[in-house]
């Protein structure tokens, strides 16, 4: 089993932790508009493309419990048979509709940011997808933005084995409908995630 350093997913739970302490008892929502999940795929061994999700919910709670969820229908690479073919072979939606990241988080750790500062900080978490359920170790840089909301980044991109997850079969069905010499089974992803408080 592999560590996953750095990434999609793990970055947006450590948002919590901004300048505002936990003791006040609010929750964190993820600000989907503002926010960015992406991954890139490299085909043919040198052909790199840039997709990203369009759904996605997240909160981190005043005890700390942070979960991020990605609606997996909602993939886009730009070209509406290749989503349909991602949603149907490869993430096989119709039975694994989401992929979720779920952490505790020390919020009294990450106290003490004032509007405009930034940390990074280490992140331990687990991602459930596709039937699989591995842990995930990464740093993320957040950015306390106003006081009220904070940016969480991946600190690098994270890369994710699909055969860990069970996805290699489906990325065999994608490369031989596109009809690919190739299509790298290793997956780099970014996140940009933005929470506010409620």
């Amino acid at each position: 089993m592999r560590w996953f350093r750095p990434s999609l997913l793990p970055a947006a739970l450590l948002v919590a932790a901004c300048s505002q302490p936990a003791a006040q008892g609010s929750d964190w929502q993820l600000d989907a508009g503002t926010s960015t999940l992406n991954f890139v795929s490299i085909k043919s061994g040198s052909l790199a493309e840039t997709h990203h999700f369009t759904a996605m919910s997240g909160t981190v709670a005043e005890d700390g419990t942070a979960e991020l969820v990605i609606d997996l229908a909602s993939v886009e690479t730009g070209i509406e048979i290749r989503n349909e073919r991602m949603q149907e072979h490869f993430f096989e939606t119709g039975e694994y509709a989401e992929a979720r990241l779920t952490a505790q988080i020390d919020l009294a750790a990450l106290t003490g940011l004032e509007p405009g500062e930034r940390t990074i900080i280490p992140f331990q978490g687990t991602l459930d997808l596709h039937g699989a359920s591995l842990p995930v170790e990464t740093e993320v840089t957040v950015t306390d933005l106003n006081g009220e909301r904070v940016l969480v980044e991946t600190a690098a991109p994270v890369f994710l084995h699909v055969e860990d997850f069970g996805l290699a079969d489906g990325l065999a069905t994608l490369q031989e409908l596109a009809g690919l010499p190739s299509i790298t089974p290793v997956v780099p992803v970014t996140a940009s995630l933005v929470f506010e408080r409620e």
